[in-house]
């Protein structure tokens, strides 16, 4: 792997979701997650790092340095057990701890990325806490929906029934989809350059890899019940050094979404104004998307 990345980065992005669910809520029933008291719609950051995990397993299948940490059907204890066996021979407590974590950070992109806590290895009495918890220099703030969602569920029919006894009775079945007719929504990130270098290595190429994925997650992770979900841009802030030259909140006031004004019910991407201001001394913009 290259040299870790040397410039801080924020970034935005838009995008949006036609007759689908973006991000179900396991609390409501798998309804579209929403704020109750404004009625935006919510997506989380998990729900982003996941079609970016699968997106990067999709597109290195398995290369090395390319593994993913969090994945379907892997536990995490056998992720952490790789780590802890090629350091077992080690008998210095704080080289095997880092050991362990510089093995963990190469091998494995999401944690290179987006950290993680490794609950085998902070269980390990012969390791330290270096060793159990990385902090990654990717993060995603919650995304949040320009306008309010109207959440609907719509009541389908299926010909499969479930059981022997429904069969005997019935030709047809009654089943639910969750959905909004339509939403945009802006989510903003945060790269660390000062974590790539002292934590996980996280590097030029690693760079790049992510604003790939991000680009083109959505097209690798369709379903039903998600609808047509699409990215329409991906702002990038770049700083002249790894501490940064503005402050990140500043950056992202420079972006504006607004709703054109004969539009009263958004549903389209074309309903909306999208604008980027002047970026500070320091800071170059570009629109990857």
């Amino acid at each position: 792997m290259s040299n870790p990345i040397t410039n801080r980065y924020e970034f935005v992005i838009l995008y949006d979701v036609e007759n689908g669910n973006p991000n179900g809520d396991p609390d409501a029933g798998n309804m579209p997650r929403i704020d109750p008291e404004t009625g935006h719609g919510i997506v989380t950051d998990v729900c982003i790092k996941r079609k970016i995990r699968n997106y990067i397993d999709l597109v290195k299948d398995g290369e090395n340095g390319f593994d993913i940490y969090i994945k379907q059907d892997i536990s995490l204890n056998a992720q952490d057990a790789r780590g802890v066996e090629t350091v077992k021979d080690e008998k210095d407590k704080e080289k095997k701890s880092l050991g362990f974590r510089e093995y963990m950070c190469r091998s494995f992109y999401d944690i290179r990325t987006f950290g993680a806590v490794m609950t085998t290895a902070a269980k390990d009495k012969t390791l330290s806490n270096v060793a159990g918890q990385v902090r990654g220099p990717v993060q995603f703030a919650f995304g949040k929906s320009i306008d309010p969602i109207v959440p609907q569920e719509i009541r389908i029919t299926r010909v499969a029934i479930t059981t022997e006894d429904k069969a005997a009775n019935a030709s047809t079945e009654v089943g639910r989809k969750h959905i909004i007719p339509y939403g945009l929504y802006r989510q903003e990130g945060f790269i660390s350059a000062n974590l790539a270098q002292k934590v996980t290595g996280f590097s030029e190429a690693d760079l790049e890899l992510f604003w790939n994925a991000v680009v083109h997650m959505f097209d690798e992770d369709r379903s039903a019940a998600r609808g047509k979900m699409t990215l329409r841009e991906l702002i990038v802030f770049k700083h002249a050094n790894e501490l940064g030259s503005a402050p990140a909140h500043k950056l992202f006031e420079l972006v504006r979404v607004s709703r054109k004004e004969n539009v009263k019910t958004p549903r389209a991407y074309t309903d909306y104004a999208v604008s980027v201001g002047l970026a500070p001394e320091g800071v170059t913009i570009e629109r990857r998307a």
